[in-house]
């Protein structure tokens, strides 16, 4: 299992300010693996290079938010997507939710706190999930 400061991490955001501050943040927790795409085209052309989270930006161009949200988990389901945005709408972080997005990060004040904490659960969720799936021994065995 990897540590969770291990995890490969792609950011998406068409805010060339915004994309710096957010790997920045990053860093400053730990997570060296992170990287950057101005735009949910080139994120989806590198899903070859198998993240384990990527946080999406909402309103972007070309594709929106959802639409790469819906292509990602289409790519990988396993792929856990934070979704991004500076709304303040509980109805942008519900769709988001509907779509598929493990959590909703609103841009602004605490956004160091909520990042971590959404990483620290992404982190216990696969945990529990390694240990939960049955390893091809158990499968092996069960049929004794």
């Amino acid at each position: 299992m990897k540590k969770s400061t291990q995890f490969k991490l792609f950011v998406v955001d068409d805010d060339p300010f915004y994309i710096n501050l957010f790997a920045f943040q990053l860093s400053k927790l730990g997570y060296e693996n992170v990287t950057t795409f101005s735009s949910g085209v080139a994120c989806l052309e590198n899903l070859d290079q198998k993240p384990d989270v990527v946080f999406l930006d909402h309103n972007m161009d070309t594709y929106s938010g959802y639409e790469v949200l819906k292509k990602i988990k289409r790519y990988d389901p396993n792929i856990y997507v934070v979704m991004i945005s500076a709304q303040e709408e509980i109805k942008t972080a519900v769709d988001a939710l509907k779509h598929g997005a493990f959590d909703y990060i609103q841009k602004g004040d605490n956004e160091t706190k909520r990042i971590k904490s959404v990483l620290i659960k992404i982190h216990e969720v696969k945990e529990l999930l390694e240990h939960t799936r049955p390893t091809i021994f158990k499968k092996l065995f069960q049929f004794l």
